[in-house]
């Protein structure tokens, strides 16, 4: 084969749909039925899904790193002919680099452009929506270095993008979508302060004092039985024209407690119900309700 010249790559008429999704495991489709790829080869499609236009030596280099530089590259090698064997082959090569078929449709990628279009500010009710939907983390269960770098890299860009979607909903008056994109991005991280000074920002802007002092709260019970910290000064001093007018001090120190509210009340101390965390207790709900 000349160089240049591309090999592989899926056979298929060209109303064909061919889906490889990564986040929540791996799965790849063709017009919906799945098609079946051992384990070894799974990892040569995920990381080529992953680094588009990576050359052989960088594949090799990351599939096997205990492996000497000419035995990584024989074992790709033989990884691709394998996978060219296949009816459903979803890659590609041209010339020394390798990426998927460009009629592979991939969930990362859904994900990168949705967060992009976040940034860019097109279309938060619609990207709310799908970023709600990708909820999951890339490949659970695989722990390959270059695995656990993406993993993170797509969990910082969700919770960034979710974040600015609250934001923007909240700016617009949108307060029911603001909160929703606010809990799913609390839901993905529970100890990350933005997402709950977000559902205190939401609660303040619709005058429900009594849901942003218990919002607080609870995200305060939870950093200081978990990191021993308390909430930022910034958190702290969104609370501060609720509490002068009541001769109440800002929320400060392990052992305060929640300020009387009037009527003699005090936010109910709900601090099992922060938010779904594997293990962790009162999974499912959050300061505002329930998550799912």
């Amino acid at each position: 084969m000349a160089a240049g010249e591309s090999s592989g790559g899926t056979r298929h008429s060209g109303s064909a749909r061919v889906r490889l999704d990564l986040l929540d495991g791996f799965r790849l489709r063709h017009d919906g039925a799945p098609v079946v790829i051992p384990r070894g080869l799974q990892r040569v499609i995920a990381l080529v899904g992953l680094r588009p236009g990576a050359t052989r030596a960088e594949l090799g280099g990351l599939l096997w790193p205990d492996s000497p530089d000419e035995r990584a590259l024989s074992r790709l090698r033989t990884a691709l002919w394998r996978l060219r064997r296949s009816a459903y082959c979803p890659v590609v090569t041209v010339g020394d680099t390798v990426r998927l078929d460009p009629a592979v449709e991939l969930d990362v990628d859904e994900l990168v452009r949705t967060a992009d279009g976040v940034r860019d500010g097109v279309a938060p009710r619609q990207a709310a929506v799908v970023l709600a939907a990708g909820r999951h983390d890339l490949l659970p269960g695989w722990y390959d270095d270059w695995v656990l770098v993406e993993r993170e890299r797509l969990r910082q860009l969700r919770l960034h993008a979710l974040e600015e979607i609250a934001r923007t909903q909240l700016r617009a008056g949108q307060h029911g979508e603001a909160l929703q994109a606010a809990l799913e991005a609390m839901r993905a991280e529970p100890l990350r302060e933005t997402p709950h000074r977000l559902i205190v920002q939401v609660h303040l802007a619709e005058g429900n004092a009594y849901e942003a002092l218990h919002a607080f709260y609870v995200y305060r019970d939870l950093i200081m039985r978990d990191l021993q910290l308390e909430p930022s000064p910034t958190m702290c001093a969104l609370l501060d024209h609720i509490l002068s007018p009541l001769g109440q001090p800002r929320p400060a120190g392990a052992g305060s407690h929640p300020p009387v509210i009037p009527g003699g009340r005090r936010p109910p101390d709900r601090t099992a119900a922060v938010a779904d965390r594997p293990g962790g207790p009162g999974a499912g709900t959050g300061p505002g309700g329930p998550v799912d």
